[in-house]
């Protein structure tokens, strides 16, 4: 297995779904289909341990996964699985196209603008792939950046490093308010 700690937060168990074993999963992918299919496997860290799953059947209702799972048949083999995330390995994700990433490879990553001020770390990915927002906190608070190729100028994942070149004004206005 591989480490915790390393692999990629995919979904969380939400709860049971109906009386045969299967669960409702809230995805944090956006890839649903591919990511839950049948034969797909996953990794659940709760107070027994770490533990493998498998996907015996799925579907997607209202957005999101519906599986079953090798070994669970009842609702009451599944109802200690809620609230479980589902994790892979990295080396399991889906390579994405040029200048696009994954959330979990954003955050950590320092922040600072292009004459080197440090605006702070990258805590949270706001959005989906049409509009996400980097939640840095730093020296200023809070500050919330589009991730946009005008502001967002150079991304780094391998050195967890984020070159801004914010619109005037933008780290100032867009401080959160305490």
């Amino acid at each position: 297995m591989a480490d915790w700690d390393e692999m990629v937060l995919v979904g969380r168990i939400a709860r049971p779904h109906g009386i045969r074993g299967q669960v409702i999963v809230n995805p944090e992918t956006d890839f649903v289909e591919d990511r839950f299919k049948p034969g797909a496997i996953f990794w659940t860290r709760s107070a027994r341990g770490d533990e493998q799953l498998t996907v015996t059947s799925a579907r997607v209702q209202n957005g999101r996964p519906v599986i079953g799972l090798e070994g669970f048949s009842s609702i009451e083999d599944v109802e200690r699985l809620a609230g479980l995330d589902l994790r892979v390995p990295e080396e399991e994700l889906q390579p994405l196209d040029a200048g696009m990433y994954y959330h979990h490879q954003l955050i950590g990553c320092a922040v600072e603008t292009m004459n080197g001020e440090r605006v702070g770390d990258v805590v949270r990915v706001n959005g989906g792939a049409a509009g996400s927002v980097l939640e840095v906190d730093g020296p200023r608070g809070e500050v919330l950046i589009p991730l946009a190729t005008e502001i967002c100028v150079e991304i780094d994942v391998g050195s967890k490093r984020i070159r801004i070149n914010p619109p005037e004004g933008l780290l100032d206005v867009n401080r959160s308010r305490s």
